[in-house]
Parts: C-alpha cells; structure tokens; sequence
C-alpha cells in the first residue's frame, strides 16, 4: 500500500507539471492561474488514496483521470465566483476579477471540455464506466448549484432540502473520486459503492465545516473574505439551522440582518455583525461543529467493515486531514 507521503508527491508533481494548449493566451492563461493558486487538491488525492487500498504502483491510468477530476472542480469554482460575484479565491483575485466575467465564463467552459479529456484516459476496460459515472456527478453538481441559487430567492430553506443541495453541489464529486479509483483499481463493486458512501458523507461534513468558515474563520486561512455567504444572501448550514431554533422575534431579527443593505465596507461590517450575534445567541456555531463530527463518523462507518486496520486508518487520516481545518 503507498503512503501518504508517496500520494502528496504524487499529487503535487501532477499539478505542477500539468499542461494546457498554449494559444490564445487569454484562454489558456485563466487555466493556468486557476491550477497554480492552488488548493487542497482533496479530490484527487482521495482518488489516489482509494485506488491505492488496492494497487501499489500510480501509472498515468490513473494519475490523468485524477488530475482531470481537480481541473473539472476548478472550472465549477470559476463560475461559482462568477455567479457569487466573489473577489478572493485562496487568498488572491479570482479568475473574472483579474480578467473579466466573459473570460471567465469562456476559460471555465474550456477546463471543463479538458476534464472530460483527461478522464477518458481512464484504462480501456472501465473507461465506459468511468466516463458514465463522471458524467452523471457532473450533471448532478450543476443540480446542487441551481437549488443553491434557488435558495436564494426564499426565506427559509428545510435543512432536508438543504442537505440534499450541498449533497449535489459538494458531496457527489468527492464520491465520485474515491469511487473511480476504486473503479480503475479493479476493486468489487460493493468496496467501490462503500468508498462512494465513504466520500458522500465526508463530502457533507466538508461543505457544513466550510459554511462554519464563512462565518467563523479566518480570512488568512479560509482564504477568500469571512462573511461571504452572509453577503450574498446566500443559504448555509448556519442559516438554516438558525431559523430552525430561532422564536418568532429572532426570526423577524434574523430576516431583517439578511436583508440588509450592504454596499459601504461599514455596511457589510454591520451586516455580517448582526447576524452572527444571532448565530451566537443561538449557539449554531456550536451545532455546525457536532454535525460535522456525527457525519465524519457516518463517512467512516461506511467502511469500517471493509477493510483491516491498516487501510482503515488511511482513510480516518484523510478525513482528519480534510476536516481538521475547522479545529
């Protein structure tokens, strides 16, 4: 089995020598900043963790569609910032702040046309396979953000509903890389639905630490400006949960902060104030981090019956490295 220390070189290599067409430069030149900038790279080390439960030696059959499962993430966060107009990305100016939206828009489009490239280097006798699995998460992913952006335009959202969206817009992609290694790994089909479960669930204690950051974190480690979500009136697992315990008053409270105005640096200051102070009077913070213990738990109940404790201890370590973040 590799180590983890071999999957991290492996990643960081990959990216560092990944290539793209090089003209027209004002296509190209928005794919290669988005890759240099950086990131966790979760999914494609987790595709790499489950494909190595199985195999011991990383060839290009699985290194490619790895690396095209991060590219084909990169260019759903340049039209994410887009759509939410943000500024930052991993602590510098995003793709349409440093170009333009139309740039953006049209770069995005073409990460997503090499994502479909790269993973259809997938070996030969599960190619089919891989490219419908892939297909179907990528489908599902432009679900999860249309009810993210439906979320917007109503008051209150059922944290059912909620879950559900996150579980589209987040979940599936990191489902979808611990599958398809497993998959290209040549492991059974229940190891692989297991892995898929595995990834799902963490997907989703990913996505309630990430809302838990927009509000509570820090900007130097968060990397893009706290508050964000509060801003664009966007629904997170805070909001939700807000209006789930919230009386009547803190309710009327809690709407009306939202709705704020919010143009002036002062103004946004005041915004993102008044509604955390009713997170805090209701202790959300506090019930967003048990949500992501209870689910990080389910992830690696979903395994645990799997395998021995050697490689069940390589997937307790990626989840602590992904949701670590938090503490």
């Amino acid at each position: 089995m590799l180590t983890q220390e071999t999957i991290d070189a492996a990643v960081k290599n990959l990216f560092n020598g990944i290539k793209f067409t090089d003209k027209p430069a004002g296509l190209y030149d928005p794919l290669r900043y988005m890759i240099k900038i950086g990131g966790k790279r979760i999914r494609p080390t987790l595709c790499l963790t489950a494909y190595s439960l199985y195999r011991n030696e990383l060839t290009p059959e699985i290194l490619e569609p790895a690396a095209g499962i991060e590219v084909f993430h990169s260019f759903t966060l340049i039209h994410d910032d887009i759509m939410d107009r943000s500024p930052l990305r991993r602590g510098v100016d995003t793709v349409w702040k440093k170009w333009d939206p139309d740039t953006a828009i049209l770069s995005g489009d073409v990460m997503c046309i090499d994502s479909y490239a790269r993973i259809a280097k997938a070996p030969q006798a599960v190619v089919r396979e891989i490219l419908d699995l892939f297909t179907k998460t990528s489908a599902e992913v432009c679900e999860g953000q249309q009810y993210d952006m439906d979320f917007e335009r109503i008051q209150t959202v059922p944290m059912e509903d909620y879950m559900s969206m996150i579980g589209l817009k987040t979940s599936v992609l990191i489902a979808c890389a611990a599958k398809m290694g497993a998959i290209i790994a040549g492991a059974p089909e229940l190891d692989c639905n297991c892995l898929y479960n595995y990834g799902y669930n963490l997907g989703l204690a990913f996505q309630v630490a990430d809302d838990y950051l927009d509000a509570f974190g820090d900007v130097k480690v968060f990397g893009k400006p706290i508050g964000g979500d509060i801003l664009n009136g966007k629904k997170s697992w805070l909001t939700v949960r807000a209006f789930e315990k919230a009386d009547e008053t803190l309710k009327s409270r809690l709407l009306d902060a939202m709705s704020m105005k919010a143009e002036t640096e002062e103004e946004k200051s005041t915004k993102i104030g008044r509604v955390k102070d009713i997170y805090n009077t209701l202790k959300v913070s506090e019930d967003a981090q048990k949500e992501i213990i209870e689910l990080t738990e389910k992830a690696l109940g979903c395994v645990t019956d799997l395998y021995e404790e050697e490689r069940l201890q390589v997937l307790r370590n990626f989840a602590d490295i992904l949701i670590g973040r938090t503490k």
